[in-house]
Order: structure tokens, then C-alpha cells, then sequence
């Protein structure tokens, strides 16, 4: 019994390079770890996945929050749509006959003025040109000059003078016509208003508060055409 059991090891010895057991058992661990990350991986997949719509849904819902909707018409409290139109005031400035009128008699004011301080003034530099011959050639005296350049003085002074008073007359003037304008085209617009019933008319023009102006909103050539008329029949 002792010698088969110290014979029978020896084939097993022989076949060793050949080890059945290892691969026909292989152990239950060794399987575990590739199917627990194959799980893993595709989990992580998932949730990266669902991560990015989220972030989508999220970016543009709130690029859609901050661009609101912006209403085609103002509507009033009872439901019903503004009516709004706009006159373009440079327009009125440049083709309302009555403002024409009232330009035209300021350019005459101002350009009187003007000629008159300038005729005034021409003659105050021949004076002093005279004057300054006057000393250069030694033909007055100290005393007699001291006077002349005294009187020069006086007389620019009061040239100064009359420059500031009569721009500021032209300015008063022309800010007069400006309130008879909007006297007279506020009156008008409120007799316009009574057939045509409009919430709001605005005044537009270059510069002014209203930036941007829809021409289909433009009622200056119907006002235009209205004051004018008025106007002429007033003449008559």
C-alpha cells in the first residue's frame, strides 16, 4: 500500500505542464470584477448622459427666460389694443407753412441786428486804426490821447453790450416761435383727435427720446396737409 502511493505521483508530475484543474474550475472571483465594471462603465455613461440634457434643457430655458416674449401691441386694462401715431416734428419745423412765416421773420430780425453791430463795429476798427496813426505819428498829445483811448474803450464796451442784448433778443425770439409751434399743433391735434380718437400722439425727431419709430405709426403728412390748410384759410 505505502510503494502505490509513492508510484502514483509520478504521472501526475508528467502532466503538469498540463493543468486541467485550473481551467475546467476556474474561480467564481475571477469573473465577478469584469462583470461588476462593464456595470460600472454603463452606469457612469447613463448618468454623464442624463447630465447633459439637463444642462441642455437648463441653458436654453434659461436663454429663453431672459428673452421674453415682446407683445406685438400695448393692450389696455379693458383688453382692447393702444391705438399710438407719431408726427415727425422736423418735418413740421421745415414744411408748416406758419413756422416758414415765423422763420422767415426771424432771419429778418436776426440778419437787422447783425448788420447793425457789424456797420458798428467796422467803424469803432476805423477809429482806433486812425487813432493808432495818430500816436505813431506823434500828431496828439498825451493828454488828448489818454482822452481818445478812453472813449475808444467806452464805445466797445457798449458794442459788447449791444452784441449780448440782441442775441439774446434773436434767442427769445426764436424760443417764442418754438412755444407758438407746439400752442398751435397741440391745439390742432386735439381738434384732429376728436374724429380719429388715437390714445397717444407722439412727437418724433433726430436726437429726441424715441429712438427707433415704425413709419406705418407716421401721421405727418395727414397733419401737415390739415394744418396748412387751416392756416391758409386763417390768412384769408
Amino acid at each position: 500500500m505505502q510503494e502505490e502511493n509513492i508510484i502514483n505521483p509520478e504521472p501526475i508530475q508528467e502532466s503538469e505542464p498540463v493543468n486541467q484543474p485550473e481551467i475546467v474550475n476556474p474561480k467564481p472571483e475571477s469573473v465577478k470584477p469584469c462583470f461588476f465594471t462593464f456595470n460600472f462603465n454603463t452606469l457612469l455613461g447613463l448618468i454623464l448622459l442624463i447630465g447633459l440634457v439637463v444642462l441642455y434643457f437648463l441653458f436654453f430655458n434659461s436663454k429663453k427666460a431672459q428673452e421674453p416674449d415682446i407683445p406685438l401691441s400695448l393692450k389696455k386694462s379693458s383688453g382692447k389694443s393702444l391705438s399710438i401715431v407719431y408726427v415727425n416734428v422736423d418735418s413740421l419745423n421745415t414744411h408748416y407753412d406758419f413756422v416758414k412765416v415765423m422763420r422767415k421773420d426771424l432771419e429778418s430780425t436776426g440778419k437787422k441786428l447783425q448788420t447793425e453791430v457789424l456797420s458798428e463795429q467796422s467803424s469803432l476798427e476805423k477809429e482806433a486804426a486812425d487813432f493808432q496813426k495818430q500816436i505813431s505819428a506823434n500828431a496828439i498829445s498825451e493828454d488828448k490821447a489818454k482822452i481818445v483811448y478812453e472813449q475808444l474803450m467806452q464805445k466797445q464796451q457798449m458794442l459788447m453790450q449791444k452784441k449780448e442784448r440782441y442775441t439774446q433778443m434773436v434767442a427769445d425770439q426764436e424760443l417764442n416761435m418754438n412755444m407758438t409751434l407746439i400752442d398751435s399743433v397741440t391745439a390742432f391735434l386735439k381738434r384732429f383727435n376728436r374724429t380719429y380718437r388715437f390714445d397717444y400722439i407722439m412727437g418724433y425727431k433726430t436726437g429726441g427720446e424715441i429712438l427707433i419709430s415704425n413709419d406705418t405709426l407716421d401721421i405727418t403728412r395727414s397733419v401737415l396737409d390739415a394744418l396748412n390748410k387751416e392756416y391758409q384759410s386763417r390768412k384769408k
